[in-house]
């Protein structure tokens, strides 16, 4: 059985964030901490057997949380390299399955984790998480997946594996994802107030 006990979480914290303008999105205020720390901090009572961060050029001191960090050198490639960099990262005795989790969502928590754990269904397993309209990250996957992992290419990351899975549905606040200034503008006026 798949239990956080036997699974890597992955936290995808690489990209070119071009959206975003011209700073790091993932050190971006929001509610007293960077961005790019929230989802570490939601998750870090979970007992996962390990903990993997991929990324490039962001400041964050993922390591100093305790996460083995593998650098994307080449984020310009798309978000499939950092899925299969962190996978390759990931594989190691006793793990049977990674959690992918993308670290501009701030408002994920760990309750959801559990959830996607509970609707687990062995080695073959892709359980990802959904607002009731579209599946996203979070989500779990099976040792029978990784290999499919890490072949993925292009900008896509394992959106097709994702569809074609099983989906577990959570409040849309908790999968917000934040890729431009507006939207973080936005996140702030709902739950945070403005940077001084």
């Amino acid at each position: 059985m798949i239990a956080p006990e036997n699974t890597a979480l992955v936290l995808l914290a690489a990209g070119r964030s071009g959206r975003f303008g011209l700073s790091d999105k993932l050190t971006a205020p929001f509610l007293g901490r960077p961005l790019g720390l929230h989802a570490v901090t939601a998750l870090e009572g979970v007992p996962f057997a390990r903990r993997i961060v991929v990324q490039d050029g962001v400041k964050l001191d993922y390591a100093a949380r305790g996460y083995e960090v593998a650098h994307n050198r080449r984020p310009e490639e798309g978000l499939s390299l950092s899925v299969r960099l962190g996978v390759q990262a990931a594989r190691g005795e006793g793990i049977d399955a990674v959690l992918i989790a993308l670290a501009d969502m701030p408002r994920i928590t760990a309750a959801q984790i559990y959830r996607l754990f509970d609707a687990q269904h062995g080695p073959r397993t892709v359980v990802a998480s959904s607002d009731g309209v579209r599946p996203k990250p979070p989500a779990l996957f099976g040792a029978a997946r990784l290999n499919a992992l890490e072949a993925l290419e292009g900008d896509n990351g394992a959106r097709d594996m994702i569809l074609a899975g099983r989906h577990v549905v959570t409040s849309p606040d908790e999968l917000i994802d934040v890729d431009t200034e507006e939207e973080l503008a936005e996140l702030r006026a709902r739950f945070d107030r403005p940077p001084t």
